[in-house]
C-alpha cells in the first residue's frame, strides 16, 4: 500500500499473471471499513480490462490474521456523513451487493486464502470465490444475529448451497462458528492447511491456473455459477430488502453499541 492511499485499502499486486489482494487490518481483523471495501472492488472489477491477471487471490495476509471480520461496525455506528438512516443502510447494501457481485463476476478464476476468521460479509467474499483454502485454525462465522441484523452478501444461497439448510440456520440464527475442518466435511472449503504452510498450497494453485486458458476458465465459472447459484439473484434481493429494515431500526442501534461497548444487547423487538 502506498503512503497515499487512504488507511485500510488493501496491498494489490500482480506477478507472474497472479493478482494478489491483501487486507492490511490486522489490528482490527481486517474488518472492511470504507477503504478496504472500495479497494477490493476496484481491484476485481479492473481484472476485465487487463490481460496480464490470469487468477485472483484474496487473502488475510500473514499465518493467523483473520481472513475479514466483515464489516466495520464502528464506521457502521457512526454513519456516513450527511445521509439519513435510511441512505445510509441503502449505500451499505449496494456496497455488499457490488462486492460479493464483483468476487462472482470475475472473469479470472478466485482464491480465497482464508488465514483465519471470515465473518459476516467477509464470509460471503471467502465463499463467493471459485476455490477455497483455509488455515487449519480459521472459522466461517454468520454473527449478524448478535447485532440485530440478518446476513447479508448472498450468504443465506453461498451457505445453504454448499453446507445445506440446517446447518445455514445453525451459523445464522445462532451465530454457531463452522470450523475449517467441519468447512471441508461440509464441502465449503477445498483444503485445510496448517497455516504455515497456506500460502504455499495456494500459491501452487494459483500458477496452475495462471497457466490456463482465461476464456475456457471464465466459461467454466459461468456454468458452474449458473447452476449452483441460481437463486442467488432471489436471495441477495431479499437480503437487501431485509436488512435496510433492520439496519434502520432501534434493536440494530442496540446491537451496535452493545458490541462497542463490550456487553449483551438489550433488543426491543
Amino acid at each position: 500500500m502506498s503512503p497515499d492511499e487512504p488507511v485500510g485499502a488493501p496491498d494489490v499486486t500482480v506477478d507472474g499473471g497472479i493478482m494478489r489482494i491483501t487486507f492490511t487490518r490486522p489490528d482490527r481483523m481486517n474488518a472492511l471499513n470504507a477503504p478496504a471495501t472500495a479497494g477490493l472492488i476496484a481491484a476485481l472489477e479492473s481484472v476485465s480490462g487487463r490481460q496480464d491477471v490470469r487468477v485472483v487471490v484474496i487473502s488475510g495476509g500473514a499465518p493467523g490474521s483473520a481472513f475479514t471480520a466483515g464489516a466495520d461496525v464502528a464506521e457502521l455506528a457512526a454513519g456516513t456523513g450527511d445521509l439519513t438512516p435510511q441512505q445510509a443502510a441503502e449505500l451499505t447494501m449496494d456496497n455488499a451487493e457490488r462486492l460479493v457481485r464483483a468476487v462472482l463476476n470475475c472473469p479470472v478464476p478466485t482464491i480465497a486464502e482464508v488465514t483465519g476468521a471470515a465473518a459476516g460479509i467477509g464470509a460471503s467474499v471467502g465463499l463467493a470465490c471459485d476455490l477455497i483454502y483455509a488455515a487449519d485454525t480459521a472459522f466461517f462465522l454468520l454473527a449478524f444475529a448478535n447485532i440485530g441484523l440478518m446476513p447479508d452478501g448472498g450468504s443465506s444461497a453461498l451457505v445453504s448451497a454448499s453446507i445445506g439448510r440446517v446447518k445455514a440456520n445453525a451459523m445464522a440464527l445462532l451465530a454457531q462458528p463452522l470450523s475449517a475442518a467441519d468447512a471441508f466435511a461440509s464441502g465449503l472449503v477445498n483444503e485445510v492447511v496448517p497455516g504455515d504452510r497456506l500460502r504455499e498450497r495456494v500459491d501452487k494453485s494459483a500458477r496452475r491456473l495462471a497457466h490456463g486458458s482465461r476464456r475456457a476458465m471464465q466459461l467454466t465459472k459461468e456454468a458452474m455459477n449458473a447452476v449452483s447459484l441460481k437463486l442467488f439473484d432471489e436471495a441477495i434481493g431479499r437480503e437487501r430488502e431485509g436488512q435496510i429494515e433492520l439496519l434502520t431500526s432501534p434493536d440494530a442501534q442496540e446491537g451496535f453499541a452493545a458490541f462497542l461497548e463490550g456487553r449483551r444487547p438489550n433488543f426491543s423487538q
